[in-house]
């Protein structure tokens, strides 16, 4: 008579997947995943509208909050200044951004959304609620509310670890 459990349970959990590399990190990997898989997903339904990852961002910050620096912007996104400058003129180039010097500051660049994004705008909003609801499915709200909550802490956790990594330069 054997003493292993016969459903494989048990050799499962022995098996080969804990001698992975990526066992020593399952939530970090997992996350990185889903982050490599919704990122991909965003950028195809971005090129829908000739947009590309970030730029809906840049874009919504304007719509949002109104013409901005060019370097605010940029540490919104967390970007450098020259992949910044890259999009904004792009976006420039396609109408909807105008970039004008500060009236203050001739060294400083404002941004602002043209009233010819408009219609971008309402693209932008389709395309993020389409991938919101291919991001939660079916889950309930009080599900998606227990992992808006989960992803919450874990973007806090890793915020002070950068935070003190920063700190121990």
């Amino acid at each position: 008579m054997s003493t292993t459990n016969d459903t494989g349970a048990d050799a499962a959990a022995a098996g080969p997947d804990r001698d992975r590399v990526s066992s020593a990190g399952p939530v970090s990997h997992v996350i990185f995943r889903v982050a490599r898989t919704h990122k991909l997903l965003a950028g195809q339904l971005l090129r829908e509208v000739g947009l590309y990852p970030g730029q809906e961002l840049l874009m919504m910050r304007l719509w949002d909050e109104g013409p901005q620096r060019q370097s605010d912007l940029a540490a919104f996104l967390d970007a450098d200044a020259p992949t910044v400058t890259r999009s904004v003129r792009r976006l420039e180039r396609a109408g909807f951004v105008r970039r004008s010097p500060s009236p203050t500051d001739g060294r400083v660049t404002i941004v602002e959304a043209t009233p010819a994004s408009t219609g971008l705008r309402q693209a932008v909003e389709r395309i993020w609620a389409d991938l919101e609801r291919m991001t939660v499915a079916d889950m309930d709200d009080g599900r998606r509310d227990e992992v808006l909550r989960a992803l919450g802490e874990i973007e806090r956790n890793l915020a002070a670890a950068e935070e003190e990594r920063r700190g121990d330069r």
